[in-house]
């Protein structure tokens, strides 16, 4: 993998980790879930007139990812309420890039080289050790992963695909990020009324706007990154951001870190070796 590629995906996951870690210290996951989304539209909306338009063929794959982006913010935020982010962040996070790598011969026509499946196998098993740690969770938090491990897989795959046909990725990603706060906000109004969730907006729009330039940052540097290797290896490389969740959650939020995290993080730091090497 390009040197270049490399770093600005493991930035990608750091950004990624800070955004999960506002959403997780949040007094309202689902609406703290949609503020980051909406934030994420407010900076894609001011910067679209920068970008040329997505090529025509790439408006299927916006369309269904944003269904896809919608079932995912539910999923986190349905997940962080229900278990410790030490169990469902590494669940959510571990498991996709095993799925997009078993499938991606399949879906995408990509077949890896062994040197590459070794580091997405190292770097999921790394993940999923961290959930080791929490392993006593509640059954219904570890369904709520699992099922958003499935649509992480689906809108990677999606996303790959279109940012390869919009002819920018860039471009792709702005686009993306406007429908979905427009489908997250009308449920949550939907749901419980204008009020409470204009009081919500009003009084989080910051955590919002940093948690959405976070959010579109790490994944227009992903999906700018799928253009130029493997969606497999991109994906399991993104999921690094697990060792900088560690990092945030140890320093900031003061969880207690036991042994399997360091284990974990060795093993992750291996994998990414191995990408690197591949």
């Amino acid at each position: 993998m390009p040197l270049d590629v490399l770093f600005l995906v493991l930035f990608g996951a750091a950004l990624h980790a800070t955004w999960n870690a506002l959403v997780k210290s949040g007094t309202d996951k689902s609406l703290d879930a949609a503020m980051v989304s909406l934030g994420g539209g407010v900076i894609g909306l001011a910067f679209l007139p920068l970008v040329p338009m997505p090529q025509p063929a790439a408006w299927p794959f916006i369309l269904t990812s944003t269904f896809l982006q919608f079932a995912y913010f539910q999923l986190v935020a349905a997940a962080y309420r229900t278990g410790d982010i030490g169990l469902v962040y590494p669940l959510m996070r571990g498991t996709p890039p095993l799925l997009i790598a078993m499938t991606s011969g399949v879906i995408l026509g990509e077949h890896l080289t062994s040197m590459a499946m070794v580091g997405v196998l190292v770097i999921s098993a790394g993940v999923l050790t961290l959930a080791l740690e929490a392993r006593h969770g509640s059954r219904r938090a570890i369904a709520y992963a699992f099922a958003n491990a499935v649509v992480i897989a689906g809108y990677t795959f999606v996303d790959g695909a279109g940012a390869r046909v919009s002819g920018n990725a860039v471009s792709y990603t702005l686009w993306l990020s406007l429908p979905t706060p427009v489908l997250l906000f009308a449920w949550a109004v939907l749901r419980r009324g204008t009020r409470p969730v204009w009081n919500h907006v009003r009084r989080n729009w910051a955590r919002g706007l940093l948690g959405g330039a976070g959010s579109i940052a790490s994944y227009g540097l992903a999906l700018w990154a799928m253009t130029r290797a493997p969606v497999a290896t991109v994906a399991a490389l993104r999921e690094t951001a697990i060792l900088f969740a560690l990092l945030i959650s140890v320093f900031i939020l003061k969880e207690k870190a036991g042994i399997w995290r360091y284990v974990a993080g060795s093993v992750i730091a291996c994998g990414v070796l191995v990408l690197k090497l591949a």
